[in-house]
């Protein structure tokens, strides 16, 4: 089973870039719209600020799902255990429950970080282990090294970039996918079927989109400080994307519009 089977789960809150009272307002504004799956990362600098509001809640620990991921530049053997240790401390937790490698080194072996995620799964320092940013060699080649399950491949996901690759991928692994950049930074807005399909649900374009990644089967992460935005991102779940609907919105991955590429991020790897 799915650590991502809960609907609650299904609907992640991104932290970044978010960091000081903007994450603490954030954050505790998520927890009363009902946000209960965080996710951060070493890279965001922001994974102690993060615990601390989360330790402050009367939501209790294990109600909430904590996704951290390791840095590209932890992932030597001398450095990939003592920064999870850091990790540990700095969420104020006994054991994270979902840890990620972040970004893959480029087109280099995946193999050598991730046994070290699994020795840190060993541990006892994670529940749940998993991937981000991972090509559909990548996660065959994971299947291959890995002895516990894959909890998730974290990629770019949303309706203007096409990754039926990784989905295909992803119904061979077993491993799940989880969207960030999910609105694609707000590109969506920039077209017009996403709104005239919510139209017909009373719904946004932003619903529109996040709706049709959950029906595509992977969860995702949104992020937004404004509370309404926050609450609309949540409510997805009270209706539902025809057939018709949902082709007229695979039309669209034909913009190829990528966020996340070797211009933002060195350690991308060629993608699908």
């Amino acid at each position: 089973m799915s650590v991502y089977n809960r609907d609650v789960f299904q609907r992640g809150f991104g932290t970044f870039p978010l960091r000081g009272d903007i994450l603490a307002n954030a954050v505790r504004d998520a927890l009363e719209i009902g946000y209960r799956a965080f996710d951060t990362a070493q890279w965001y600098g922001n994974e102690a600020e993060l615990g601390a509001v989360l330790a402050e809640s009367a939501v209790p620990r294990d109600a909430l799902l904590i996704t951290t991921k390791v840095h590209p530049e932890n992932m030597d053997a001398q450095d990939f255990l003592p920064s999870v240790e850091r990790s540990l401390r700095d969420l104020d937790v006994d054991i994270i429950d979902v840890l990620l490698l972040h970004w893959p080194p480029g087109d280099g072996p995946v193999e050598p970080s991730l046994e070290l995620l699994q020795e840190a799964h060993r541990l006892g320092y994670a529940r749940h282990v998993g991937v981000s940013n991972y090509t559909t060699a990548m996660m065959q080649t994971a299947l291959s090294v890995m002895d516990n399950p894959i909890a998730v491949n974290q990629v770019e996901f949303h309706p203007l970039i096409n990754q039926e690759k990784l989905l295909a991928a992803s119904a061979e692994t077993g491993i799940p996918l989880s969207s960030y950049c999910s609105i694609a930074r707000g590109e969506i807005f920039k077209y017009p079927r996403l709104a005239e399909v919510g139209e017909r649900h009373q719904k946004t374009a932003a619903q529109v989109a996040l709706r049709w990644i959950l029906q595509k089967g992977v969860t995702m992460n949104t992020m937004s400080t404004r509370v309404e935005n926050m609450r609309a991102n949540f409510e997805i779940m009270d209706f539902e994307l025809s057939a018709e609907e949902m082709r007229q919105i695979d039309s669209l991955t034909a913009a190829n519009y990528r966020i996340s590429n070797a211009d933002v991020v060195p350690y991308a790897p060629t993608w699908d």
